[in-house]
């Protein structure tokens, strides 16, 4: 396996601790969590006692001040155990971010040193009944009246959307605007008005709560607004790349980790009085997809390097984005296929995989959208 220099050795102290901790506090909860619909709120805290909730964030904010490196190996770790209802990479690699860039110096003093704790969990309500990856299509409405925003709307498939205490809402300012007509406000939970639909059952994922939000005549301060009126969709597009780096990172250690544990299931399983690794089928389909992810790693790795100086674009990001998904699916599936009948067993994790994983060719943008962005840079 090609060594992977992204990371120094104080990352993999990082990484040995995250992973300790995972074992304890979250693997053998797991379960029940996904019979809950969401984990146990309390992991968020012990998370942030530990330091693995938002570690980019500054040290006058309570934070360590680290680069996404550490970040990146919290995603890592929670994909390789399977641990798909923890949110964390939601509030830290993508709520947190806009309100650290964007927000006011009060906002960032009021909620920076509570995210880093546990105490409040953000998240950031894109998506409407009517428009997903069409960012310009949001209904939702914000109107200034005196001092506050009034907003008015819905949206769908929030995650986080039942343990957020802080919510982006992206809604229009200005409707006849287009996509310069965009806003991000927060709103906190508990707001009147602001109500939190029922946890949405899913295909997989089914411990990462996941709602519908609804706004009727919220009220909110004037401050609450992220940078500038009008900016949201540039906002929006400038962190993307992070978002889709954040999705691909994921995508590469579940497709390593199911297909670690397929080498062995084969080893041990039996057909036809001989180990399926014995079989040629087998081993050409390990190879290939051996193949494939330690290409693919390699790809993340340099999106990694790119990204912590500064220098990810969208077009890269969108590349990354649907290669490693795509990859991910396939890995999965072929894995599946490998351990026969039982691969379809949910007691198995290549199956609660295979369900978890095809939901990441569709957020943070669709990966037939990620065409569109590689194809229009392509021929600009």
């Amino acid at each position: 396996m090609i060594p992977r220099t992204v990371y120094e050795p104080e990352h993999e102290l990082f990484r040995e601790s995250v992973r300790k901790f995972l074992e304890v506090e979250a693997a053998p909860y797991h379960a029940q969590w996904e019979k809950d619909g969401q984990v146990d709120r309390a992991l968020w805290n012990k998370a942030g006692e530990q330091g693995f909730l938002a570690p980019t964030i500054p040290e006058e904010y309570g934070g360590v001040g680290v680069d996404f490196r550490y970040n990146a190996i919290v995603d890592e770790e929670v994909s390789r155990a399977g641990l798909s209802g923890i949110g964390w990479g939601l509030h830290s690699d993508i709520g947190v971010p806009y309100i650290l860039n964007y927000g006011s110096e009060e906002l960032k003093q009021k909620y920076m040193p509570k995210f880093v704790s546990g105490e409040m969990v953000t998240a950031i309500a894109m998506t409407e009944p009517g428009a997903g990856s069409d960012l310009q299509g949001v209904k939702t409405s914000a109107v200034l009246d005196g001092d506050e925003w009034v907003i008015n709307g819905s949206k769908t498939f929030i995650t986080n959307g039942q343990h957020a205490d802080v919510v982006i809402v992206v809604a229009k300012t200005d409707p006849d605007a287009g996509a310069k007509g965009t806003s991000l406000i927060l709103v906190e939970a508990g707001t009147p008005g602001f109500e939190k639909g029922t946890n949405l059952e899913k295909i997989g994922m089914k411990a990462q709560d996941t709602s519908e939000l609804f706004f009727q005549d919220v009220r909110v301060p004037k401050g609450n607004l992220l940078g500038e009126e009008g900016m949201g969709f540039i906002y929006l597009m400038q962190e993307l790349p992070q978002e889709r780096l954040s999705v691909g990172v994921n995508a590469i250690a579940s497709a390593r980790s199911i297909l670690d544990q397929t080498v062995e299931y084969v080893k041990e399983r039996k057909a036809f009085g001989r180990s399926v690794a014995t079989f040629q089928n087998t081993q050409f389909k390990l190879a290939e997809l051996d193949t494939e992810i330690t290409s693919a790693q390699v790809f993340v790795d340099r999106c990694l390097e790119l990204h912590v100086e500064g220098k990810l674009d969208v077009p890269t990001a969108a590349k990354l984005k649907l290669l490693s998904t795509d990859l991910q699916c396939k890995v999965i599936d072929e894995c599946l296929q490998l351990h026969g009948g039982y691969g379809y067993m949910w007691e198995y994790p290549v199956a609660r995989a295979y369900a978890d994983a095809r939901i990441q060719k569709i957020y943070a943008g669709t990966n037939e959208i990620m065409k569109l962005i590689i194809g229009r840079t392509l021929l600009d």
